[in-house]
């Protein structure tokens, strides 16, 4: 019987068991010789025996104890001294903490922390860290205070030139007042994705937020007609009503439009106050830091016939994180910032950035009577995390194989705890240290925690410190800098670090808080220059990008003579050309470039589907024609080509695989060049027949991350701002990316995702594309990028990814009459029933 369960019987028993007079309780004794009838095959117990009988007689342990019966070794007798490890239990933000007889473990399954005792949040801070990771829009988990006791949230970070944190609430819908009685007012309460401390951390962290507000109305206002007292407010995290809307100041009744003096009716200051017999709608946009998110709207009006409101409120947005850039440059070794004490006493965690050319200094110490915890950088290649708790000098070091003194931003993370202490710089593996098994487990400091250095004045930091936190908590070095002589805030000089970023030939350039992409000369754009432009290529159709115009805005627009400038300027010798396609059409002229002096080069696929590449370096010579291979190109596939020549000498790249190189014969130098054309060549002056052929017949299909030398014609016929060096002609279009095309004769529609989970359903802020170039009279089309694609729940990756390939595409004929109640501002529709 176990616990009053009776143990089922294995096989059955027959005649009598002898036992022998001497039983053995919790193991045996070491002195296996004078003791041959115990054979434990197992180690011996660890725990506490009572109420302990032997047939119908008890067994008395006191008797034992008085050597009146047996005898005992290492043993409390008549006291169970078994220690409860988990209570009361290190584990923290919920982990599940188990022990054994000597020590604790935690479980962090699930709790989005990490560490002996779940102590380290899993997630990155803000939509600003994901990036500076060079992460893509989506769906993430952050953790504004780190290891802090708020649990990370839920936001959707939208990476545009700097990063947006989205937090949706569950009233995103549009919203009918149902009672337009003056006496009645309508409240509606919106909850979000975070709680209210966690919104507020978002918000404090971040450099600015804003909220959408838009009001449809009918014949219903927002303030009477006779004393301008509001019949509408809005409530903050506060619960404070405001009756201000948009960037107007608190308590002046305005809406934006009064305030910029554009409403439709001079006379108010609002739209809706107007009172028209029809649909108007006001827009305005809520700014103030202190009074978001809003929590609550009440609406009431007039209780008119035929009168109505609704309203839809946006999701919380901010942007930026005023705490991942925050830092201070220490200029002399004697110069240091002060904080009141560091309070860790049983988990202590430290993190920032540092960057310098110095081959040692403290980063920061905190001193106790005898307790300490110190970190720095000891030598060029090694960071030392030091503390005592009272059991002596313990350290952990991290050795990197490169030195850190290279005067870029490396992470430093350091965590003491019960259980271990741990150290990791950048990428380099983290390293551990076991706590003692007994001795003092509590961090004891009195002192001031000096930051840059120590409170000796000797050893101290040369370089910059930023985005310190200590035990999640960010500590504002800038403020402390200003006041501080030997200490500046702020440190710049960011794109030796976060360069990499940029791809495709975009650049990086310094901001005061981060970089930022110029994707000026790359054929891609984005926050990081990923985003290829793509074009749909109808038939006959062609985009030519001509030089002169360029050169002409640039440099030179008073020159007489542009072909002996162009012949001048425009000499080139070697340049790098790329492109990437999708048709199944043969000849299709790819790309040809021409000069005023009939020099070209052409690439093109010939009638059997192979690329054929053409320069022609001198008018009075043949041109140089290679033949890539047989294979067909024009499957309906994506095909990306990489051209580079250097004088004479050309590699060429198809599909990124391994680069040929072949000699030019014609010449060295590309001269007077004069213009790029895609699609349909018009009169090639001194072209090849094959050349000729391809570029009669143009391209169909779908064309994207065309760059000829610093030259992106797609970029400038799409984009805005570049259309003065660019002609289009037939149907030219926008695409999604190529990669995503659905196949010739159409451009590719794309297809829309939810989101997965309960998460909600928004529509994720992005750049209006361009319209379509060239097409059918009338066409309006509206894009709205949403979220799509789940992903894995890891914290460098998005749960939700939402990029320019995840769009929703509407189309219309312009034929076709508006649906009544229709609001109609340039390319945007916004449909508004006549009872919504």
């Amino acid at each position: 019987m176990v616990d009053g369960e009776a143990a089922p019987m294995a096989h059955s028993l027959r005649g009598q068991i002898e036992s022998g007079d001497t039983y053995y309780l919790g193991g045996c004794p070491d002195n296996s010789s004078a003791h041959p009838g115990c054979a434990a095959s197992a180690g011996g117990f660890q725990g506490c025996l009572r109420l302990i009988s032997i047939g119908d007689e008890a067994v008395d342990p006191i008797s034992v104890q008085q050597g009146a019966l047996g005898s005992f070794r290492d043993l409390q007798i008549d006291t169970c001294g078994l220690t409860d490890r988990c209570l009361p239990s290190y584990c923290e933000h919920g982990g599940e903490c188990s022990q054994s007889w000597s020590t604790f473990s935690c479980d962090c399954a699930h709790t989005g922390y990490t560490g002996a005792t779940c102590h380290s949040s899993l997630y990155e801070q803000s939509c600003e860290a994901h990036w500076h990771r060079g992460d893509s829009s989506g769906l993430y988990y952050i953790d504004s205070d780190g290891s802090g006791p708020l649990e990370p949230s839920l936001v959707y970070c939208n990476m545009t030139d700097t990063a947006w944190t989205s937090v949706q609430h569950n009233g995103s819908h549009l919203v009918r007042v149902k009672s337009l009685n003056e006496e009645s007012p309508h409240p509606v309460f919106f909850k979000y994705m975070a709680s209210m401390d966690q919104l507020q951390t978002i918000i404090d962290y971040a450099d600015n937020c804003q909220q959408e507000l838009t009001f449809h109305c009918k014949k219903s206002r927002l303030s009477t007609p006779q004393d301008g007292t509001p019949v509408s407010w809005w409530a903050g995290r506060t619960d404070e009503t405001h009756t201000y809307w948009g960037g107007s100041q608190p308590d002046a009744h305005k809406c934006t439009c009064g305030l910029e003096g554009n409403c439709i009716d001079s006379q108010y200051y609002c739209n809706c106050d107007a009172d028209r017999n029809e649909w108007t709608s006001t827009t305005v946009v809520l700014s103030r830091k202190k009074c978001l998110p809003v929590t609550q709207v009440v609406t009431r009006g007039g209780g008119r016939p035929h009168s109505g409101a609704a309203y839809a409120l946006g999701p919380l947005r901010c942007s930026g994180d005023n705490s991942f850039w925050n830092s201070a440059s220490f200029n002399t070794e004697s110069s240091y910032l002060h904080f009141p004490t560091f309070r860790g006493e049983l988990s202590a965690d430290v993190s920032f950035f540092f960057k310098t050319t110095a081959s040692s200094g403290v980063f920061l110490e905190n001193l106790g009577i005898t307790d300490f915890i110190r970190l720095e950088l000891r030598a060029p290649t090694e960071v030392a995390f030091s503390f005592d708790v009272g059991n002596g000098p313990r350290e952990v070091t991290v050795q990197s194989p490169t030195a850190f003194n290279d005067n870029r931003w490396h992470l430093v993370r350091a965590d003491r705890n019960v259980k271990e202490a741990s150290l990791q710089v950048g990428q380099q593996p983290r390293k551990t240290q076991p706590a003692p098994a007994a001795g003092h487990a509590r961090l004891q400091l009195n002192s001031q925690l000096f930051v840059g250095g120590t409170a000796s004045r000797q050893r101290g930091f040369l370089g910059c410190i930023r985005s310190l936190r200590l035990n999640g908590l960010a500590l504002d070095l800038e403020e402390r800098a200003t006041m501080t002589p030997g200490v500046e805030p702020g440190c710049p000089g960011h794109c030796s670090t976060y360069g990499h970023l940029c791809h495709n030939g975009g650049r990086c350039r310094e901001k005061r808080r981060g970089i930022s992409c110029d994707c000026t000369f790359s054929a891609y754009d984005g926050p990081f220059c990923e985003s290829d432009i793509s074009a749909y290529f109808g038939a006959g159709s062609s985009v030519i990008y001509n030089f002169q115009e360029h050169y002409n805005d640039t440099f030179s627009k008073n020159s007489s003579s542009f072909t002996a400038l162009f012949h001048e300027d425009l000499t080139l010798t070697g340049e790098m050309a790329t492109l990437s396609f999708r048709t199944t059409g043969t000849p299709s002229s790819l790309l040809y470039v021409s000069s005023f002096d009939e020099e070209y080069l052409s690439v093109i696929l010939a009638p059997n589907g192979s690329l054929q590449i053409r320069y022609k370096l001198d008018r009075h010579r043949e041109p140089d024609v290679f033949n890539f291979g047989f294979k067909n190109l024009a499957d309906g596939q994506l095909h990306h080509v990489r051209i580079n020549r250097e004088a004479a000498v050309m590699f060429v790249e198809v599909n990124q695989n391994a680069r040929r190189q072949v000699i030019l014969s014609s010449g060295t130098e590309f001269n007077a060049v004069k213009s790029i054309m895609l699609g349909t060549v018009l009169e090639p002056l001194g072209a090849d027949p094959d050349t000729l052929r391809a570029g009669a017949r143009g391209f169909t299909g779908c064309l994207s991350a065309v760059r000829f030398g610093p030259a992106v014609p797609l970029k400038a016929a799409l984009r805005a701002g570049g259309r003065a060096q660019v002609t289009v002609r037939g149907h030219v279009a926008p695409a999604p990316r190529c990669a995503d095309a659905a196949g010739p004769g159409a451009p590719a529609r794309e297809a829309t995702r939810p989101l997965a989970g309960d998460a909600g359903v928004w529509l994720a802020p992005s750049p209006s594309p361009a319209p379509a170039l060239a097409s059918r009279a009338g066409r309006t089309m509206l894009r709205a990028s949403m979220p799509g694609r789940s992903g894995p729940a890891d914290a460098g990756q998005p749960l939700v990814n939402a990029d320019g390939g995840d769009s929703a595409v509407i189309g219309g004929n312009g034929r076709e009459r508006p649906l009544p109640g229709s609001v109609v501002a340039g390319s945007k529709v916004r449909k508004m029933s006549e009872d919504p």
